[in-house]
């Protein structure tokens, strides 16, 4: 494989990854563009929607390259690999780094990890704090946390083996409602509400709302309402969950 093919493959590598980790569309265009300039392109053309990435490359000597890749939905947002992403990019952009150390690096960058331990602490953390937040006790926080681990659990062994993320969080919301419904009657005390409303928020895809509703405000409106009308089906897989959940205590 020649070094130009083989920059195509890292761009889109590159920009899947990032896709990925929750970067947004016009931040992976912009990205890419400039690194294909920094490696002597004279046009870099860069489509891109939620499932798919279009890269048309002109290089020096006028040969034109175009490619395609299907992009299947990522897990959770990585901030940590979309800075290093980015970082990349930069450097990239600042000076043209070997295309083999290019391709090092970005392996190295795809196979980071996120810490399971931090996600567990995050997760309990959020849920009581987001309980609390809405006007909860105590109570209701402690149960909130422990509910937060159950949510880990499933985001670690139940999304993989999903055919995709709407049965995936319908599946979650479902047996999270069921769960703190449980409780609810169990200890009266509980206000099952401001317990679901911070265990639900672990699930809510924040960040895909404001990116799509970013990129539909800079101009990118295929991509924006795209993301948005699949966050709108995500949130009422969601609300479907806990709807159900809440109809089989009530009667």
């Amino acid at each position: 494989m020649n070094e130009d093919n083989q920059l195509l493959d890292i761009f889109l590598d590159f920009g899947e990854t990032m896709l990925a980790a929750g970067g947004e569309i016009s931040r992976v265009e912009d990205s890419i563009s400039h690194m294909g300039i920094s490696y002597g392109a004279k046009k870099t053309n860069v489509f891109i929607i939620p499932s798919s990435i279009e890269l048309t490359i002109t290089f020096a000597d006028g040969e034109t390259v175009t490619r395609t890749r299907r992009i299947r939905p990522g897990g959770a947002t990585d901030f940590c690999k979309l800075q290093n992403l980015n970082s990349l990019s930069r450097r990239c952009a600042a000076e043209r780094l070997p295309v083999d150390r290019l391709r090092e690096e970005l392996d190295g960058i795809r196979s980071e990890e996120i810490s399971r331990k931090r996600v567990l602490i995050g997760s309990v953390l959020a849920a009581a704090a987001f309980s609390m937040f809405f006007g909860g006790t105590w109570l209701d926080a402690l149960v909130a946390g422990i509910f937060g681990i159950l949510i880990y659990f499933l985001q670690c062994y139940l999304a993989p083996i999903t055919p995709n993320k709407v049965f995936y969080l319908f599946s979650s919301s479902l047996i999270m409602g069921v769960g703190v419904c449980l409780v609810s009657w169990l200890i009266p005390s509980l206000n099952a509400d401001k317990t679901i409303i911070g265990v639900i928020m672990l699930l809510i895809p924040g960040m895909a709302i404001t990116n799509a509703v970013r990129d539909t405000l800079i101009g990118d409106t295929i991509s924006g309402v795209t993301k948005l009308a699949d966050c709108l089906v995500w949130a009422a897989a969601l609300a479907a969950g806990i709807m159900i959940a809440i109809s089989i205590f009530a009667r």
